[in-house]
């Protein structure tokens, strides 16, 4: 059974013949009698964006320009300041390193001093306390003088003995000085010496060695030329034993 209705045409109204449909390649959106159908052309839009570009670059340029020639005017005197404190920071650290280095030699002169000291200080025991050592009785081993201010000298005196181990050395010293005042020769006495009458002498007790210490003083105008140290142990002769004032002091002119 077929549900499908016919439709009447009213015979009264005449039919009206349809335009005719458009051609399948035309545009709707074109208006009759335009052929650009209301667009911008083509080449318009290309010359507008090469021009865009076109400024765009000539900013950047301009940009890039104005800044170094920015840079290029600060940049000498900026430089310049760092190149100054460069300088300056380097002579700091080579100043720096120059003290450094000084005090790196003073301690180790002060070390290679104090080695030799302590090599000597053993040569030393070794030859009055070793057991190869040669026996000697009472002795001066050395006479030191070191200059204290004015006429005042500061005498230091090493002595040894290694005869009798194990026993105390005990006694006296005292000092006389040889040298010539005004032109004549004088023998100055430890009372002389030490401005005083009845002057104690330094004491020393010891087994194997001991340093005995002592001022004393020169006249003025008085040019030494030998020392002597006398010893006087508390049993047994007197020692004696000379030095020059040179050897004693360590200079080539006594009174300098």
């Amino acid at each position: 059974m077929n549900d499908s209705v016919t439709p009447r045409q009213d015979p009264a109204v005449p039919a009206v013949a349809a335009d005719p449909a458009p051609p399948a390649d035309a545009d709707p959106a074109q208006a009759p009698g335009d052929p650009a159908g209301g667009r911008t052309p083509w080449p318009l839009v290309l010359i507008a964006v090469v021009a865009l570009s076109l400024l765009f670059g000539a900013w950047g340029l301009w940009t890039v320009l104005s800044a170094a020639g920015g840079g290029a005017s600060a940049d000498p005197g900026e430089r310049l300041g760092q190149l100054e404190q460069e300088v300056t920071t380097l002579a700091r650290s080579d100043q720096i390193s120059r003290e450094a280095n000084l005090k790196l030699q003073g301690a180790l002169a002060e070390r290679d001093e104090e080695i030799a000291g302590l090599r000597a200080d053993l040569a030393f025991y070794e030859r009055f306390v070793g057991a190869t050592a040669q026996r000697r009785g009472l002795t001066v081993h050395e006479l030191k003088l070191a200059p204290g201010g004015g006429q005042v000298w500061h005498a230091t005196a090493t002595l040894t003995q290694n005869l009798n181990r194990g026993e105390p050395s005990e006694g006296e010293l005292r000092l006389l000085v040889e040298g010539t005042l005004d032109g004549r020769l004088q023998q100055l006495d430890w009372n002389a010496l030490r401005q005083r009458e009845d002057a104690p002498p330094l004491p020393y007790s010891f087994k194997y060695f001991q340093q005995v210490e002592g001022d004393i003083v020169l006249p003025a105008g008085f040019t030494p030329t030998r020392i002597t140290a006398r010893l006087q142990p508390s049993g047994g002769s007197p020692v004696e034993q000379s030095f020059a004032w040179s050897d004693a002091t360590g200079r080539s002119v006594p009174d300098a």
